[in-house]
This record gives structure tokens, C-alpha cells and sequence, in this order.
């Protein structure tokens, strides 16, 4: 059955209300990120292994990529203030439960979980782009989504001062308490939307995989989405171990200071936007292909030299962040009615590729150091690549949208 979103006229997209929903985006986002920076941190509280550790961040994103699955579509079904209140609260527990774990464990566990219960981003996007009006969606969802990859950056920075000045489980617990202080906000701010569907939860669940199987688009968009978060994780996991290796030393702070960096990146999202309102959505995201590629082939060889890591962060998160928002705007145009589950194929696929990233970018480390992390970073983004520029099959339905 299709789903008519119904956005009531007293509550149009000001200024704002999108303000305050990019804000949104970027902090609850950041809860699956606060770990990368405190990884060398939680190993030595817990003795435990490079590979190990990187096993904890595949659990957060695999868990938010289970999350995704389960709770998204539901955006199409119920009112989404409540929902989305509702979800912050439960993160909040989670990740109390995390800042608390007396074992690896549980702390496997706890951060399974904090990634399930982490879909308030993915609730907000299609929410603002079934607000926005039709000529302005792309840059509607460019402006949120630099709210969220900045949040994303900005999430190192502060868990890595946090974690070296007071430890990686207080960083935890502050972020437990500004879930609870973002639900109030929004409880208060956000329109009341009432979907205009009484579809079943397990006929939302089954439509999932008849939108994937009927929209050759929503696929290949979803599978470039993956495979460049599974480049884009290669990288993150690993950082806070080349930064603590010759010749640089650091700790996590530095790490942390690497998100300041990425910013920078992350400033083409509204661009990226705008851009794909003008031109084909499916070149924007190809070309963020090519500069995750061509990051990937210079940190091989500039590693030795920090401007050169800074240069390399810079170009892997232009390219990242242009392709996510152009293929973003991409799928939103297929099925209108369906942005919640179209968002939900694309998040779910997005964050399995994260998850194998994360686990294969940490096994690379241990085996093979930086060289193979570079390899694992650039075999993800050349398939990308491929996805990108292929020739598409003049059968494809909608294939250049």
C-alpha cells in the first residue's frame, strides 16, 4: 500500500526548523563514532588486541545497520516526533550501558545495541525532505546532512579531549545525557506528522525487498553507498593505531583533532546538493568515487608526513560526503511515498559496508601495517569507481536519475 506522508500547513520548513534538524543529525549520529578516537584507550582498560577492538566498531555498525532495518520504515507508519523521541530516549540507556561495561563482553554487547538504537539520523533526512519543496530537496538534504557528517567529524575531536582528559567512559555518559536533553528539544520543536497509512509492520518489512528488487537505481546507489563507507571506515578504524606508530606517537586527542580536519570535507554537502538539483545526481556521486580512490593512493605514499595525512583526510571526506549526499537525493526522487523504507535500503547497505570496512580495515593493520590498509581502502572505492561509471543498461528504469 503506498504511503502518503501528510505535512500539516502550519508547519512549513523554515529556516529554523532546518537548522535545528542538521543539528539533530550531528549529534545523535556521533554516538557510533565516539569510539574510533578512545580505541587504543579501551584496549589497554580491557588488554585486549588491535583486531579485537576492531570487532567493537563492526558491532556499532553493524548493530545501527540492524537498527536501520527494523525501526526507518516505521517512519512511514507512525507519527515520527514520538518515534523519534522515543529512540533517543533508549540510545540514552544504551549508551550508559556502554560508559559502565565491566567486561569486553558487555561492552560488545552494549555497543550492538547503541547501534541499533541510533536511527534518529535516519528518521530526521527523509522528515526534512518530505518538508522541503520539490525544487529545493536536494539542497535540503545537503544542509542536513552536513549537520550529520559533521557531526560524524566533530565526534573524534570531542570523545578524543574527553577520553585523554577523563577517560573513554565519561565521554560515554555525556552522551547519554545530551540524548535525553536532544529529546526534549525536539519533543518540543518538531511538527506533529501523521502518515496517512495503516500498513501492517510486516507488509513495511516484505515492501523493503520489493522496492530494492523493482528500483535498479535504489540498488546501485545503495551499493556505492556501502562499498565508499567500507573505504571510508578503512581508514577511521585504523587512524588512532598509524598516529600512535613511528614517527608520529600521538594519542587520542590528536586522533581526535583529525575531525576538525574531515570538516572540511564534509563543507561540500550542501554543494553536493545543489548539484545534484542541476545535474545528474549519478555524476556528482561518481566523482566522489574517484577522489575516495585517489585519497586511498596517496595516503600510501604521503603517510610519512602529517600535512600529508591532513591533505589525504580533506580529499577521502570531499569524496565520501558528495557521493552520500548526491546518491541521498538520488534515491528520494524514485517513490515519494516511500522515502522512510528508500532511506532505509540505502542506510542499511551504507552501514554493512561500514561494518566490513571497519573489520577488514583492522585485520589489514594487524597483518600488514598501513600498506594494507591502503590496499583494503583502495580495492572498496575502485568498485565504487566501477558502479560509478559503467554503462548503464538502456533497459535501467530511471538509471540516470
Amino acid at each position: 500500500m503506498a504511503v502518503r506522508a501528510v505535512v500539516p500547513e502550519s508547519h512549513p520548513l523554515t529556516r529554523r526548523l532546518l537548522l535545528v534538524l542538521a543539528v539533530a543529525c550531528g549529534l545523535s549520529v556521533a554516538n557510533i563514532y565516539y569510539a574510533q578516537p578512545l580505541l587504543a584507550d579501551i584496549g589497554r582498560t580491557f588488554s585486549v588486541s588491535a583486531r579485537q577492538l576492531g570487532v567493537l566498531s563492526m558491532m556499532t555498525q553493524i548493530g545501527y545497520a540492524v537498527g536501520l532495518f527494523l525501526f526507518v520504515p516505521l517512519g512511514d507508519r507512525f507519527e515520527q516526533r514520538r518515534l523519534i523521541v522515543v529512540m533517543l530516549g533508549v540510545v540514552a540507556c544504551m549508551l550508559a550501558a556502554v560508559a559502565l561495561a565491566p567486561t569486553l563482553l558487555w561492552l560488545y554487547i552494549a555497543s550492538l545495541l547503541m547501534g541499533v538504537t541510533t536511527v534518529v539520523p535516519q528518521l530526521i533526512v527523509p522528515l526534512a525532505a518530505n518538508l522541503a519543496r520539490e525544487e529545493e530537496r536536494g539542497k535540503v538534504v545537503g544542509t542536513v546532512m552536513s549537520g550529520l557528517l559533521i557531526g560524524v567529524l566533530l565526534a573524534r575531536t570531542f570523545a578524543g579531549f574527553v577520553g585523554a582528559w577523563f577517560g573513554w567512559r565519561t565521554m560515554f555518559g555525556v552522551a547519554a545525557v545530551l540524548m535525553i536533553a536532544l529529546g526534549m528539544v525536539l519533543y518540543m520543536l518538531l511538527p506533529v506528522r501523521h502518515p496517512d497509512s495503516k500498513t501492517a509492520y510486516g507488509e513495511i518489512l516484505a515492501s523493503l525487498f520489493r522496492l530494492t528488487r523493482e528500483l535498479g537505481p535504489l540498488r546501485e546507489a545503495a551499493a556505492m553507498g556501502g562499498l565508499l563507507f567500507g573505504a571510508f571506515s578503512v581508514f577511521w578504524t585504523t587512524l588512532v593505531f598509524r598516529l600512535g606508530s613511528p614517527p608520529y606517537h600521538y594519542g587520542s586527542e590528536v586522533a581526535g583533532l583529525f575531525g576538525l580536519v574531515g570538516v572540511a570535507g564534509a563543507s561540500i554537502a550542501p554543494v553536493a546538493g545543489r548539484l545534484a538539483d542541476r545535474q545528474s545526481p549519478r555524476r556528482v556521486a561518481a566523482m566522489g568515487a574517484l577522489f575516495t580512490l585517489l585519497s586511498f593512493a596517496l595516503f600510501a605514499v604521503l603517510d610519512d608526513w602529517l600535512w600529508g595525512l591532513v591533505f589525504c583526510v580533506i580529499l577521502l571526506d570531499l569524496g565520501v560526503q558528495g557521493a552520500q549526499i548526491s546518491n541521498q537525493a538520488r534515491i528520494y526522487s524514485l517513490r515519494p511515498d516511500a522515502r522512510n523504507r528508500l532511506n532505509t535500503v540505502y542506510m542499511v547497505t551504507y552501514f554493512v559496508g561500514g561494518a566490513l570496512g571497519s573489520a577488514l580495515g583492522a585485520d589489514a593493520w594487524s597483518a600488514y601495517g598501513w600498506p594494507g590498509v591502503c590496499v583494503v581502502g583502495g580495492v572498496f572505492a575502485l568498485l565504487a569507481v566501477y558502479l560509478g561509471w559503467r554503462r548503464v543498461r538502456p533497459l535501467a528504469v530511471n538509471a540516470e536519475k
